[in-house]
């Protein structure tokens, strides 16, 4: 798997635990008129733990943005240091991939 490959799929994961928190929040706030001790417990724990998923969240998205940078730079420093075997590279991948999609 390429690094492109895991950043959008680390990109699309971290797209959908926002969603799932979102949606909790929303039922969290539709609920809010609903009484009762346990309900009202529930409720206190479910918030707690939001909280702590969109943290987490928050880091995991910073992380994944420090490293996907990183990883442009790697290969932007590659291809200015090295040119002629990034077009080598981009050759054989294009190669590679037109053959592929050639046998459908």
């Amino acid at each position: 798997m390429t690094q492109a490959t895991l950043a959008n799929n680390k990109d699309k994961l971290v797209a959908d635990l926002k969603a799932v928190v979102s949606d909790a929040e929303d039922i969290l706030r539709s609920t809010a008129d609903i009484a009762g001790e346990k309900v009202a417990t529930l409720r206190a724990r479910v918030e707690g733990r939001l909280k702590d998923a969109r943290a987490r969240l928050e880091d995991v998205e910073a992380v994944l943005i420090d490293k996907t940078k990183l990883c442009a730079r790697a290969t932007d420093d590659f291809v200015h240091e090295q040119p002629w075997k990034a077009v080598g590279i981009a050759a054989i991948v294009g190669t590679a991939i037109g053959v592929l999609i050639g046998r459908r």
